[in-house]
């Protein structure tokens, strides 16, 4: 089960967040992500575990639980695609190709 952490401190490290769900099962993957620009960290991540009664067991007991200094919150990811996130529209409509005269 992939995991979204969010409002994680930004001194919290990937390897924080491998150590803290660590604690309640196996953790294929923990990551951090950091703005490409800037290198700061977004304040949020993924861990992915495959034991998926272990990731529910972590979903209940850390979510809204202070960790690393923030209260972060912990809940089961949306695959891509799935709300909330995508591209950005204008606020100038889409598209073009109207009429196009040289005249």
């Amino acid at each position: 089960m992939n995991l979204f952490v969010a409002k994680l401190s930004p001194s919290t490290t990937s390897e924080d967040l491998n150590d803290l769900f660590a604690e309640y099962g196996e953790v294929d993957s923990a990551k951090v992500i950091f703005d490409r620009e800037t290198g700061n960290s977004r304040c949020f991540g993924f861990v992915e575990m495959s034991d998926d009664e272990a990731a529910n067991r972590a979903i209940s007991e850390l979510n809204e639980v202070e960790f690393d200094g923030s209260d972060i919150v912990v809940k089961k990811a949306r695959p891509k695609g799935e709300g909330g996130g995508g591209q950005r529209r204008s606020n100038f409509g889409g598209g073009g190709g109207g009429y196009n005269s040289r005249y």
